[in-house]
């Protein structure tokens, strides 16, 4: 066998390995979901990856639903290159937004691959490494244009929950990154440091119990966490009425970290972003 062969060969079986690892995580993900299912109110059985790391565009799309909200506006802090954001699926569904990004290498690729979004007035980038100190200034500048704000997300690997402190805006929707390796009972939150930058460890993020104390102080109710053990979402209070689970408790509403079920949930093809027929004129 020469070498070629040895490639072809090593490919084929790590094709195969791929797949078979594929179809056991999806087949997690479904016995996961089969212990759920019997509660119409809960949200994960509606996840749904189509532009999102995980899980997130199909929770997000539900609450919407829910809450009657078919198109709105939305400011995503922490977007890296777009392609595995939480609102690039609502800027395809007619909503207009904001991304906030602070790594100068992203931002060019977004303004390069998201040409069409930005030079149509759907999309603004923001180019702004976030903090507590300046989160409320960002959120309120004029070129942003948003006088009232649907949905937020945040995830900026750490100091998510000191931007949800420092908020002054009362977006209908929240989605933020938790730190699954608590507990849901344990209230854990990172000191805070302008400064600090994500280095790939568990040292990430405030627990969901942590998350949902400040949230809740600001009239807010925990409604669902995704599959992976990646985000929490909350509602306003004024709006969740009957809509979600009855016991919002991080106790009840917690996953565990699961992300390597993140593969699991892939559409197939790498993402990417062109022009599209519908999104290249401004905002309806």
């Amino acid at each position: 066998m020469d070498d070629d062969e040895i490639r072809s060969a090593l490919r084929a079986i790590g094709n195969s390995l791929h797949s078979l690892a594929d179809y056991q995580g999806r087949a997690e993900v479904e016995r996961l979901l089969d212990r759920i299912r019997d509660d119409p109110k809960r949200l994960e059985p509606h996840g749904r990856k189509v532009y999102s790391q995980n899980d997130e565009d199909g929770i997000i799309e539900e609450i919407c639903r829910r809450l009657g909200i078919e198109t709105g506006t939305f400011v995503e802090i922490g977007v890296e290159h777009g392609l595995e954001s939480n609102s690039l699926y609502l800027l395809h569904k007619g909503w207009r937004g904001a991304w906030v990004e602070g790594d100068s290498k992203h931002g060019k690729a977004i303004r390069s691959r998201f040409e069409s979004l930005l030079h149509s007035g759907r999309l603004v980038l923001a180019q702004a490494v976030v903090t507590a100190e300046n989160v409320n200034r960002l959120l309120e500048d004029p070129r942003l244009g948003l006088r009232q704000l649907d949905f937020l997300s945040i995830d900026i690997d750490g100091n998510d929950i000191h931007l949800l402190r420092a908020l002054q805006r009362d977006p209908k929707i929240i989605c933020i990154e938790y730190n699954a390796k608590w507990p849901p009972s344990i209230r854990k939150v990172p000191v805070y440091d302008p400064a600090r930058r994500w280095t790939g460890t568990d040292y990430m993020g405030a627990s969901l119990a942590a998350l949902n104390d400040v949230a809740s102080d600001k009239g807010y109710r925990l409604v669902a966490t995704n599959i992976t053990g990646s985000n929490a979402f909350f509602v306003r209070n004024d709006l969740a009425q009957a809509h979600f689970p009855d016991d919002a408790s991080p106790e009840a509403l917690y996953n565990p970290p699961r992300y390597w079920l993140r593969f699991a949930l892939e559409m197939g093809h790498p993402a990417d972003f062109g022009p599209y027929e519908d999104l290249v004129d401004g905002p309806p």
